[in-house]
């Protein structure tokens, strides 16, 4: 059965085309941030609420904002920077929406079952897993462990009152002399939630379901062939913030992996994967009322791709070199139905059926200065082509570009040298990158794409030069048996920064449009954040936790950039006994003094929050209980942030409960 299984998967993976990790004692980056959400939780990193949202998890982070446009698939920024500045990235695989409003973030297809942490590079830190000038994020999946024989599972229900949301998922883990699976199963359903002072809000209910599977095989106790799929569905999503909902985004994405890892021998490790992956996404207005013209708007994208990695030790120095490559076709539509039915359809392509070829070598050496300090040196060279297979697509963009090719190729650099050190339990970090990114395809080719948060069509620009970032890094830690604490800052110069601004000689295309805006490039952008970690253990059962951020943005002349969050800080008092546990957290944002009117934003004011859990772990040995129950948004605010679309509010009080049984 368990040889089934694992045919099973890799069917799944090979049809689209080890051991436990290496450790040494070299200092690894010192801007990484890891979130731990699966199994490797620990003592006071137990979530109050285990079954929130993988983008729940992620917020936490000091570098991650959230742009929010519903109840369901919020957008991640990193330093504040959009997806096009930067790399999401599943267990190493390029993965693309098919949405050209931003629906689907990558972080919408896993979910927190299924998931062990999440890899926060912060800035151009040479990742080898593309082009980013923000920062990267790879969410690394749950795989199983040769160390641990025997089968293990888990059951997860909960229930939160505010949307009457429901959670249940479970999941089977087995792992023998050679053989390892892990299938794991999570549906969530909730109807529209309710804002601060019971207001609801229309249009945010959602159901999804999450299905994922990963088996592996050991042969000659040092090489391992693994398989995977993740099969993703959402159906019913509301989006209150925007003019549409989604009838469905559905993702199919698979791997096939080879680890090998030598004995005795100068190279550690060498991983070579190879993965497809499929998005299809339906935005939907058929149940709005009030809509001028019905229209059909689905997108869909494929990727395949691959990478192979070296990891090597040489004396002081540890190398990694990495070749990767991906192949995307990106295709969305729109048809417009007129209410007379004499009338003509009205069609467009807005992606026209783009076709994104990259290619990139990969080389980092850290070098071992001595016991405490380390030199750290990396870079990536990389080719982009797109190609425009359209006609019809290639015709209506040189309406608006005449000498338009159907080919655009690029070359990308990358480069960046860091100083890490630690001694006397103090840390110290510095560094430097310069990077390169190219236009993303709404960015590039985008043909009409109404953004209803400034309300203004966009048409893209294929003639854009890269744009290029120069960035400075630091920090300072301090670390003792009670007491921990950390600064660390990071500025970005972004040359040919590309942003959209307004065209006068242009004609909206959508009803009530405010205009159309040309897709451009300013001379430079500067960006800036700094934040501040603290912990200090009051006593034996109490810790507490402190976080301030303040980020800045502003263009060449002086006007802030869009989507810069003000200063937020976030506070949490935990509490354990035993097996019993508790935590109060207190969370806001100061006023949004910098936002920014020509691209849409207004002024937001601060708001404060309280939130409390509690919870208690029953059993021990084989059976295990975790029950938690808490109140978040406990005084029922009425709230919105710099980064939730159009002002829609948040989540008023929620009462939830989670159950999680553990077998092991």
């Amino acid at each position: 059965m368990k040889y089934a299984i694992f045919f099973l998967t890799l069917l799944c993976g090979a049809g689209v085309c080890a051991q436990e990790k290496i450790s040494d004692s070299l200092k690894t980056n010192a801007l990484t941030e890891v979130i731990v959400i699966g199994k490797k939780v620990q003592l006071y990193q137990k979530q109050g609420k285990p079954l929130m949202t993988v983008e729940d998890y992620l917020k936490q982070s000091g570098k991650i904002e959230m742009v929010k446009r519903g109840g369901y698939a919020w957008e991640p920024l990193i330093n504040n920077m959009a997806t096009e500045r930067t790399v999401i990235t599943i267990d190493g695989m390029r993965i693309f929406g098919a949405c050209t409003d931003k629906m689907d973030p990558v972080t919408s297809y896993v979910e927190v079952s299924n998931l062990s942490e999440a890899c926060v590079n912060s800035g151009a830190q040479c990742d080898s897993h593309g082009a980013a000038i923000g920062g990267s994020l790879d969410l690394k999946r749950n795989h199983g462990n040769l160390a641990f024989k025997g089968w293990n599972g888990a059951l997860n229900t909960g229930f939160e009152s505010n949307g009457s949301q429901r959670v249940l998922g479970t999941s089977i883990n087995y792992s023998g002399n050679a053989f390892y699976s892990d299938a794991d199963f999570m549906y969530r359903k909730s109807d529209n939630y309710v804002a601060g002072n019971h207001r609801e809000v229309g249009f945010s209910k959602f159901g999804k379901f999450n299905v994922s599977e990963t088996a592996g095989i050991l042969f000659n106790n040092n090489k391992i062939l693994e398989g995977s799929v993740i099969y993703d569905k959402a159906t019913d999503v509301g989006y209150p913030a925007l003019p549409m909902d989604v009838s469905l985004a559905e993702a199919l994405i698979t791997s096939l992996k080879f680890d090998y890892a030598p004995k005795a021998t100068h190279l550690k490790e060498w991983e070579t994967k190879v993965y497809f992956n499929t998005i299809t996404h339906r935005m939907d207005d058929t149940k709005r009322p009030f809509v001028p013209i019905h229209m059909d708007m689905p997108g869909w994208s494929k990727t395949y791709g691959f990478y192979s990695k070296l990891n090597l030790q040489y004396g002081s120095h540890r190398l990694i070199l990495d070749a990767n490559s991906f192949y995307n076709a990106a295709r969305a539509e729109m048809t417009m139905y007129p209410s007379d039915p004499g009338e003509n359809l009205m069609f467009m392509e807005t992606w026209p059926d783009v076709r994104t070829r990259y290619i990139g070598f990969f080389a980092e050496d850290n070098y071992a200065l001595n016991c405490h300090s380390s030199i750290k040196i990396a870079g990536t060279i990389a080719q982009h082509l797109n190609t425009i297979e359209s006609q019809m697509g290639l015709e209506s963009l040189r309406i608006f570009f005449p000498q338009l090719n159907r080919e655009n190729n690029r070359f990308l650099k990358n480069i960046s040298c860091s100083y890490s050190a630690d001694k006397n339990n103090f840390e110290y970090h510095a560094g430097a990158a310069f990077s390169e990114r190219a236009p993303s395809v709404s960015e590039g080719y985008g043909f009409y794409l109404f953004n209803s948060f400034d309300r203004y069509d966009y048409i893209g620009n294929p003639g854009l030069k890269n744009e290029r970032s120069i960035e400075t890094n630091a920090s300072a830690a301090f670390k003792s048996e009670k007491f921990t604490a950390k600064v660390a800052g990071s500025y970005f110069r972004i040359s040919n920064y590309i942003i959209a601004r307004p065209d006068a000689t242009l004609i909206p295309m959508t009803i009530g449009a405010n205009g159309v805006k040309k897709v451009t490039a300013l001379d430079h952008a500067n960006v800036a954040n700094i934040e501040c970690n603290v912990s200090y253990q009051l006593a034996a059962n109490y810790k507490c936790m402190a976080l301030v951020v303040y980020n800045y943005g502003a263009d060449d002349q002086k006007q802030n950039l869009p989507f810069v969050s003000p200063l937020r800080y976030d506070f949490t008092l935990y509490y354990k006994l035993r097996k019993f546990s508790a935590d109060v957290n207190f969370e806001g944002n100061l006023t949004q003094t910098q936002y920014s009117p020509a691209y849409g934003e207004d002024r937001t004011p601060a708001y404060a929050i309280l939130n409390a859990s509690l919870g208690h772990v029953f059993g021990s040995g084989k059976y295990v209980y975790n029950l938690r129950g808490g109140i978040e948004n406990v005084f029922d605010t009425y709230y919105s942030t710099f980064s939730d679309w159009n002002n829609i509010p948040r989540k008023g009080r929620n009462f939830f409960v989670n159950f999680v049984f553990n077998y092991n």
